[in-house]
């Protein structure tokens, strides 16, 4: 069964969201984060995907308080990412609460840091973040700084190293509601079928989602659908008890 997660992407305390991961193309929402991953957690969620832009501007993990008051005042399992550059930045993630992590920028200019913090916390618990544009990886918050290495030879080298999840997302797809990069994620599964994958980018509804799982994608995070209303809570809360009773 497909893992349904829901983000927040925080900037200077705030909830919002970006499209293609561009700063100049942002939306603000009026919400709390707390009360926010409380109505997740309410609705039947059991994992948050957070989301540190101001961490990943800096090149360091900036709103970890928010992260601390989140594991404080839910239960959710919170993966975390954004700024996550240092030893000392993945230590405070972990301190702070957070589940597990996702890495993309290390992974690409500094493996060996990355592959050291894969063996030392384990698989599930560092995850590769591999977001491409056009088939090539993208890193340094999506800015358009191409790291000039194809996604299919970036996971071919961490496959060979022993990594099983990774988040991958279509970066032309993020933020649009012009549906998941269904196509990429199948040619990823032929190529690699062992991998458990995290699609994110585009999902516009809940047909979207099914159609990932009957792919065999490991999980799908969420974000705009949700805020601009195409999907309620609502929704995906029946969406969730459904799920469990099948």
């Amino acid at each position: 069964m497909i893992e349904v997660i829901p983000s927040i992407a925080l900037l200077e305390g705030k909830v919002v969201r970006t499209r293609q991961g561009d700063m100049n193309q942002l939306t603000i929402y009026d919400n709390d984060p707390i009360d926010l991953a409380m109505q997740f957690e309410a609705a039947g969620f059991s994992k948050l995907h957070l989301i540190d832009l101001d961490g990943a501007k800096k090149r360091k993990i900036v709103n970890y308080q928010i992260l601390q008051m989140l594991t404080r005042y839910t239960k959710l399992q919170i993966d975390f990412t954004g700024g996550i550059t240092r030893d000392t930045d993945i230590r405070t993630a972990f301190e702070c609460g957070a589940s597990s992590v996702m890495v993309a920028t290390a992974a690409v200019h500094e493996r060996e840091r990355f592959y050291s913090w894969f063996v030392s916390y384990g698989a599930g618990k560092v995850i590769l973040a591999a977001d491409a544009l056009d088939g090539l990886v993208l890193t340094k918050d999506w800015q358009r700084e191409s790291a000039d290495i194809k996604l299919v030879d970036h996971l071919e080298y961490y496959v060979s190293k022993g990594v099983r999840y990774v988040k991958s997302t279509e970066i032309g797809r993020d933020g649009t509601l012009s549906g998941p990069a269904f196509d990429m994620y199948r040619q990823l599964l032929e190529q690699f079928p062992d991998l458990k994958i995290y699609a994110g980018g585009g999902i516009r509804s809940l047909e979207d989602i099914e159609e990932l799982e009957k792919i065999g994608v490991y999980a799908v995070i969420f974000g705009k659908s949700f805020y601009e209303g195409i999907i309620s809570l609502k929704d995906f809360e029946n969406f969730l008890l459904s799920r469990k009773e099948q």
